[in-house]
C-alpha cells in the first residue's frame, strides 16, 4: 500500500474508535475474546506512550496500534490492527511503533496475542519477535503467546 501516513492520534477519535471496534470484532471471531479487557484509552495518555493511526492516500484510517510502558526498559504493543486488504499496513505500523519506542528510550518491545490467532503469531515472528515466557497479566494463561523484540538503539 503506497503513501501511508502514520501519525499519533487520540485513541478516542472517531477513526480510532472505529478501528478498535473492527479489531475487537475480528478478535472475537478468532479467539472468542474481544481483547477490550486489556486496553483502555488512558493506557496511552501517560508519558512514554502513543497511539498511532495509519491513513491511506485518500486519508482513510486503515490501521492502528498502541504503545504503552511496561517498565523503564520495556514497552508493550496493544490494539495492533490493519484493515483487511491493506497490504503492508501492519508492517508499516509495526515499524512506526518500533521507531516511537526507540525515540521514547525503550530497549525492548513485548506483546501478547492468542495462540489461536496464527496470523498474528506468524506476523510477529516474521518481523523479528521471539517467543518468551508469558509476562504480567498473561502469566499462567495457556491461551496466550508472548513475544519480545530487542530494539537496536538509534541515538
Amino acid at each position: 500500500m503506497g503513501n501511508l501516513v502514520i501519525a499519533q492520534e487520540d485513541p478516542s477519535s472517531p477513526d480510532a474508535v472505529r478501528l478498535m471496534a473492527e479489531l475487537s470484532a475480528v478478535l472475537q471471531d478468532i479467539t472468542g475474546d474481544n481483547g477490550l479487557s486489556s486496553f483502555g484509552p488512558d493506557d496511552v495518555r501517560v508519558p512514554r506512550s502513543c497511539f498511532l493511526v495509519a491513513r491511506d492516500d485518500k486519508g482513510r484510517a486503515v490501521g492502528c496500534g498502541a504503545l504503552r510502558p511496561l517498565d523503564g526498559a520495556a514497552a508493550e504493543i496493544k490494539r495492533m490492527y490493519a484493515a483487511q486488504g491493506g497490504s503492508g499496513v501492519g508492517a508499516a505500523l509495526l515499524a512506526a511503533l518500533e521507531q516511537e519506542a526507540d525515540a521514547l528510550g525503550y530497549h525492548v518491545i513485548r506483546l501478547s496475542t492468542r495462540i489461536v490467532n496464527t496470523r498474528a503469531v506468524s506476523f510477529y515472528e516474521r518481523h523479528g519477535y521471539r517467543l518468551i515466557p508469558n509476562f504480567g497479566r498473561y502469566k499462567g494463561r495457556e491461551e496466550s503467546a508472548c513475544f519480545e523484540k530487542q530494539l537496536v538503539r538509534h541515538e
